[in-house]
């Protein structure tokens, strides 16, 4: 691998890495977490060069809110794009990264909470990170907003509900408005912050987690082609 370090933005105290910290480090390459929310700037696009890959996590924030980083969060978005480097957005990361890359992010119908699923795309089947998932997919649901798909984006899960659930732009760059990335430490943080009567169980962490961990190492994986 030519780069040994990897960007992780995080927004809320309770919305860490979960999975990917493991995954990323099970390659021998350092995991970067800039805490925004306890103030750290957003990482310029100008110092990508030595970076593998950049993870941007969820938050309880919209895209459109009055927070000054999340423009400079979109900024350094497109610029890992264009960069063709590994890009993953999560919930609020991909609605970030959806509208970095000009898409139209909204309210969505109703939110979506708790356990679930999607369903893979015909497209998905052949791709390198969902190719190996089953469909259904489960997952964990925590979001209200949606968005359009980005000019040349290829949708890779959508359920019911919410029709694009999952993305990707280029070779590199995907998008996932659900939850796959869960362990037992990440939900037990979510845990208070949930809205009332909703609940993830241990057995729902391990289900989610077994599919979910070859997304996440796959994804990771794609670094070492680069």
């Amino acid at each position: 691998m030519g780069s040994a370090r990897w960007v992780l933005t995080q927004h809320v105290p309770y919305e860490g890495p979960g999975a990917i910290a493991p995954a990323v480090r099970a390659t021998g390459a350092d995991l970067e977490v800039v805490r925004l929310d306890l103030g750290d700037p957003v990482p310029s696009p100008d110092d990508l060069g030595d970076v593998a890959g950049l993870v941007v996590m969820g938050g309880p924030m919209g895209v459109h809110d009055d927070l000054r980083w999340l423009e400079e969060e979109r900024l350094l978005l497109r610029a890992a794009v264009d960069a063709e480097l590994p890009v993953l957005g999560v919930c609020l990361g991909a609605q970030q990264l959806a509208c970095a890359l000009g898409a139209e992010v909204v309210t969505g119908p109703e939110p979506e909470c708790g356990v679930g699923e999607v369903h893979l795309t015909p497209a998905a089947l052949s791709d390198p990170v969902f190719g190996g998932a089953p469909t259904p997919l489960p997952c964990v649901h925590w979001h209200g907003d949606t968005f359009s798909l980005p000019d040349g984006a290829v949708r890779l899960a959508g359920n019911e509900a919410y029709g694009n659930q999952a993305f990707r732009v280029g070779a590199m760059a995907y998008g996932l408005q659900f939850h796959v990335e869960v362990t037992g430490s990440l939900i037990a943080h979510w845990g208070p912050h949930l809205p009332p009567g909703v609940f993830v169980r241990a057995a729902d962490v391990a289900h989610v987690s077994r599919a979910g961990d070859g997304i996440v190492r796959r994804f990771v994986a794609l670094a070492e082609s680069t």
